[in-house]
């Protein structure tokens, strides 16, 4: 019997390393979405088995469950999916975190903690609530508050393993803590325009211990990345103030451009590809071996020129970039020049504020819009052809007499999670086996 419960538990334990692993192998059947994003911070979803279109009677919806405001996006792990929202009853706020069941919905556990909004924040259109993603590692979920509370829990109960009130600490603007997190080995990395020299803070992931700090710029709401160039990690930070690269293990600066910004247009998360780094409608050329930058396009750098959208991040596919502009039109770019090659209008209504999440997938694109429909789209040089549309969720965020849905959706094991200001919702987007030909 002995020997017969330590082969099952080394089975167990083998099948759970196995487990861990596959949300990280390229082209994995099922893959969770641990942080902003997605796996690796890009957009990018690599999942097989997914529909081309949808089925006539319109998205398969799994399951709804109420949450409260924020604009941050759900991120979906070992069976969970976490939701990180404020809820505002005058005249306390308290910021929480949802852990769902990731097949029923059913909640398994909320964590939730008071904090201090002020008077304007309880005003709809003024659009309070934590914005930073969550990210999730192994077995904790990291948390950063709309002013700098940060939480380590536990993924399973919702316990604190560790806390650290940036604001108590550094003075951290009201509700400016909106860029999502990012872990580099042992570091939790966060943006948070925390003063003096603290804009960027690595703490010990384990303990959150600060480890070093970087930077006087205020804070964006672009969320930072980590890439690699001739073998060297670099950290990219878009602020208010500059684009600048540090190293991820001790926060010195390899390069920097300085650019104002206005925070209401800081918004796209950086693309990296080759060795092309985009920053919203700015390319620029990285080198590795001293690390530089050097400017593409556009000649004139003016925010105007170099902004294509203050709601969404664009992609960099090949030789062409996809995003949308302010105004709602979806654009197709080149690459090396940044010419535009064609435009159109037909993904959401034209508006002050459209929004448009493009997440690359399979052969295609999923579409995801202000309006809250999701879309199955081709993106090419050709043109724009779309093959399916269903709604998923309704906007709820009122602003210039319309109403909005921003947070970008997660996609994870075949389905889409979205969340407005009211709710959470999960859909399958899963091809049944049997399936050649489904949708319209």
């Amino acid at each position: 019997m002995t020997q017969t419960r330590f082969v099952t538990l080394l089975f167990k334990a083998i099948m759970a390393l196995v487990l861990d692993l596959l949300p990280m192998a390229p082209g994995a059947v099922a893959t969770d979405w641990p942080q902003f994003r997605g796996p690796r911070r890009d957009g990018n979803w690599n999942e097989t088995g997914i529909l081309e279109s949808f089925p006539r009677e319109g998205l398969k919806i799994r399951w709804r469950q109420p949450v409260g405001g924020g604009w941050s996006s759900p991120v979906v792990v070992q069976g969970r999916v976490f939701v990180f929202d404020v809820e505002l009853t005058k005249p306390t706020a308290r910021e929480r975190v949802h852990c769902f069941d990731e097949k029923t919905g059913k909640v398994l556990w909320v964590f939730s903690y008071k904090e201090n909004y002020s008077e304007w924040t309880y005003v709809p259109e003024r659009g309070a609530g934590p914005t930073a993603t969550p990210i999730v590692e192994q077995e904790r979920i990291y948390v950063v508050g709309a002013s700098g509370h940060t939480h380590c829990l536990d993924v399973k109960t919702g316990t604190v393993i560790w806390e650290k009130n940036i604001s108590r600490e550094y003075e951290v603007a009201e509700m400016s803590c909106r860029p999502s997190p990012l872990i580099e080995g042992s570091l939790l990395i966060v943006s948070t325009g925390a003063m003096p020299g603290a804009s960027v803070l690595a703490l010990d992931k384990q303990t959150g211990k600060e480890v070093w700090k970087a930077l006087d710029d205020r804070v964006s709401n672009s969320s930072p990345i980590v890439i690699t160039v001739a073998g060297r990690r670099q950290l990219i930070v878009w602020s208010n103030n500059a684009v600048t690269s540090l190293d991820p293990a001790d926060g010195h600066t390899y390069w920097r451009e300085l650019m104002v910004t206005s925070g209401n247009d800081s918004t796209a998360t950086p693309v990296f590809q080759g060795n092309r780094l985009l920053v919203s409608g700015l390319m620029m050329e990285l080198s590795g071996d001293p690390p530089a930058a050097s400017f593409r396009w556009p000649e004139n750098r003016v925010p105007t020129k170099r902004l294509l959208s203050n709601t969404s991040s664009p992609v960099l596919h090949g030789q062409y970039i996809f995003s949308a502009r302010s105004s709602g039109e979806l654009v197709c770019l080149e690459a090396d020049t940044g010419r535009q090659v064609w435009s159109t209008n037909s993904v959401t209504t034209p508006k002050n504020g459209a929004s448009i999440h493009i997440t690359p997938q399979g052969d295609g694109f999923f579409l995801f819009t202000d309006e809250g429909n999701l879309i199955r789209a081709q993106l090419s040089a050709a043109g724009y052809r779309e093959m399916s549309r269903g709604h998923l969720i309704d906007p709820t965020w009122p602003f210039a007499g319309a109403k909005f849905v921003y947070a970008p959706p997660a996609f994870a094991n075949r389905h889409v999670f979205a969340r407005s200001e009211a709710e959470v919702v999960s859909a399958s987007l899963e091809r049944p086996r049997n399936l050649t030909t489904n949708g319209h």
